[in-house]
């Protein structure tokens, strides 16, 4: 697939115009999905709020799994916004893909590498941070880099960097994969004419409803692995 996409240029740095694009519409949409859900909250939730509160619910039983501490009470927010953010920006290539005169416009923020790995980043780093920050610095070399043993300390500096790694490219793979899949059904539903278009819609809503699915995985996998490695630092 040759798709392109638009870009700009400032003090020598390169924008991939449609990642800002996407990443500013997905944290629209979390934001805005969210005032309206806990728009006029009462005692006896139902509808948007009962929903919103399942999903409260949800990502604290992810961090309750894994943080049962006052660490875990501090990470509840967060692990909600991530959840969100995650989760919407791995759907948005797949309802609202924007791709004028052969450009991208607007796609699913984590089918770009750099976005990923940038999410990865900022998990990996606040697990570090977080060990630090609870147990001291010596006590964080001590217990991220020499244990169980001190010679085991190479192995465990490239066991980090190996955590970092297959975090991202997981989260990139599946949702990079997803859009070209789709790209290819499209493809394939315009190539014969309504001979293909038939099939291939159908598909297509086949291959939308699995990617949905795989999005939603993607997004709690994520939050339940920086829980984990938040977690695996603190002991």
């Amino acid at each position: 697939m040759d798709e392109k996409t638009a870009s700009f240029v400032i003090a020598g740095l390169k924008f991939d115009l449609p990642v800002i694009i996407s990443i500013t519409v997905a944290m629209a949409l979390v934001f805005i999905i969210c005032v309206w859900m806990a728009h006029r909250l009462t005692m006896k939730p139902t509808g948007k709020q009962n929903a919103l509160e399942m999903l409260i619910e949800f990502t604290n039983g992810i961090v309750d799994g894994n943080l049962p501490n006052q660490t875990g009470r501090e990470l509840k927010f967060f692990s909600f916004v991530l959840f969100a953010f995650v989760f919407v920006t791995n759907q948005l290539g797949l309802i609202l893909h924007v791709n004028v005169g052969g450009v991208t416009f607007l796609k699913s923020a984590t089918s770009d590498p750099l976005v990923a790995f940038t999410l990865a980043l900022i998990s990996i780093g606040l697990s570090h941070f977080l060990s630090v920050d609870k147990g001291g610095f010596k006590k964080y070399v001590k217990g991220v880099y020499f244990s169980p043993y001190a010679a085991l300390m190479p192995i465990n500096v490239i066991d980090q960097f190996t955590s970092f790694m297959t975090l991202g490219l997981r989260l990139f793979g599946n949702i990079f994969a997803g859009e070209i899949v789709m790209g290819l059904i499209w493809e394939l539903a315009k190539s014969y004419g309504i001979l293909t278009m038939v099939p291939g819609l159908i598909l297509a809503v086949i291959w939308m409803a699995f990617s949905f699915f795989i999005g939603a995985i993607q997004a709690y996998v994520f939050v339940v692995l920086t829980n984990v490695y938040v977690g695996e630092k603190l002991e």
